[in-house]
């Protein structure tokens, strides 16, 4: 079972997994509400180094960038769900739009976003010029948390 570090904890944990030659990993989302989707992009990610840091939005970031009635799921009970996760070694959260600054300060060996990001990836050019890699992986098709919430509104009576 994973960890949930503050970010200056991370900061921290980061330079030991480096010390011990551990390939770092990080991604980042909402994970508002789990679905198979996330999981097989969290596998995806993990299968790529030894450590996989997951980086949530704080519920702010997610009511700036979802809308007032998100997130479904506070950022205590997503970060739970994250850590439960066998592929999910290490949580953390931004309150920032973006996690650039994060990325910034953990800088990790491998950076991995959805394939819907491929035109715009936080951190990118500070991974890359510390020598890292990033990557896009290829979505689930039919899986979207926002598609999700809109079915289940739409049962409503």
């Amino acid at each position: 079972m994973g960890r949930f570090y503050s970010r200056v904890e991370l900061v921290e944990q980061r330079k030991r997994w480096k010390q011990e030659s551990r390939i770092v990993v990080f991604t980042n989302g909402c994970y508002d509400l789990l679905h198979p989707g996330h999981i097989r992009l969290l596998e995806q990610a993990r299968s790529l180094g030894d450590v996989l840091i997951l980086a949530l939005n704080s519920d702010a970031s997610v009511r700036r960038m979802k809308g007032p009635s998100r997130p479904l799921l506070d950022e205590a009970e997503r970060s739970e769900m994250a850590l439960a996760l066998e592929a999910v070694d290490a949580v953390t959260l931004f309150d920032e739009d973006t996690p650039r600054e994060l990325i910034a300060e953990v800088l990790p060996d491998v950076l991995v976003k959805g394939a819907d990001w491929s035109h715009f990836i936080a951190g990118r050019e500070e991974v890359e010029a510390a020598g890292g890699r990033v990557l896009t992986v290829a979505l689930e098709p039919g899986y979207s948390t926002t598609n999700i919430v809109e079915l289940i509104l739409s049962h409503q009576p």
